[in-house]
């Protein structure tokens, strides 16, 4: 059994030998028309890495002639079938601007834009590239509004926006995690709570994200000094009315509700002692006006 196994492992070992030198036989051929036919077999057979090496190879060669179209074209996909999509978008957008009468150029146009679809990273990494996929993406429709490409493009570009979605909403949520220990982190997760609202008016997050803002608000209002915490105060009452107002069936609603009636309180009184004060000082200067005319 053993020696069985080494002798398929030793087959195994000189067919490879044997590919590999085959290869570059085909790589060292001067008859341009017989390397081309080899390029072309090696891409319908699925070897894109074989094939684009060939293509990449005769390009130079086949400026000009009949060849050049096609080679150029499977040399875009061969970098798409191998993973290489940043090149593969560089290819397919060089074929739409070298081939503009092709039969092949929307497909070229759609495909250059797919592979920055098929490149855009992780939500939770730096999203330019998404952000830059959408504009390829929408750019294509809006110029070929008839395409039959039209459907999936829109697709696509709505798989992306959901991407950013999720990252601006991680992005809040980081905020709010961090916001007990910092001031700044609490405004700044209201702050990207209604951006995220104007942003993403449906998304499926909001309901979750309108009670943060409550909280969010409330515990500002509780962590500042006391010459804005009425205001703050008052800001949370506000977001909680929000809440209920698009969310009247919300289970976050006891959550918020204990958070109004304690913002609603403090409101209250810091009015009355606002009042108490502000009553006290304009007693104060009446008296003084008085004590000064009796003086005179």
């Amino acid at each position: 059994m053993q020696r069985t196994h080494k002798f398929l492992l030793f087959i195994l070992f000189a067919l490879t030998l044997s590919a590999c030198s085959n290869f570059e036989k085909i790589r060292k051929m001067t008859d341009e028309k017989k390397k081309y036919d080899a390029a072309i077999r090696f891409f319908k057979k699925g070897q894109y890495d074989k094939a684009s090496i060939l293509f990449e190879e005769l390009l130079p060669i086949l400026t000009g002639t009949d060849q050049q179209e096609i080679a150029t074209f499977y040399q875009a996909y061969c970098d798409y079938h191998t993973g290489n999509y940043e090149m593969a978008n560089f290819h397919f957008k060089r074929f739409a601007e070298t081939f503009a009468r092709s039969e092949h150029y929307e497909e070229a146009v759609y495909m250059s834009a797919y592979a920055l679809y098929k490149n855009s990273p992780q939500f939770n990494l730096d999203q330019s590239g998404t952000i830059t996929a959408i504009n390829e993406l929408q750019n294509f429709i809006n110029n070929y509004p008839d395409s039959k490409f039209r459907d999936e493009t829109s697709d696509l570009i709505k798989e992306l926006r959901k991407k950013l979605e999720q990252k601006a909403y991680e992005k809040v949520k980081l905020y709010y995690k961090t916001s007990e220990f910092n001031i700044a982190s609490l405004k700044s997760a209201v702050i990207e709570i209604n951006n995220f609202q104007k942003d993403y008016p449906d998304s499926d997050y909001n309901e979750e994200l309108a009670f943060l803002k409550v909280q969010s608000q409330y515990d500002l209002a509780q962590s500042t000094i006391e010459s804005k915490q009425k205001e703050r105060f008052d800001d949370a009452i506000k977001f909680y009315q929000d809440l209920v107002d698009k969310y009247p069936k919300s289970d976050f609603l006891k959550k918020a509700e204990k958070l109004y009636d304690i913002s609603f309180k403090e409101s209250d009184r810091i009015a009355k002692l606002e009042a108490e004060y502000k009553a006290a000082k304009e007693k104060s200067n009446t008296s003084k006006v008085g004590a000064g005319d009796k003086q005179k």
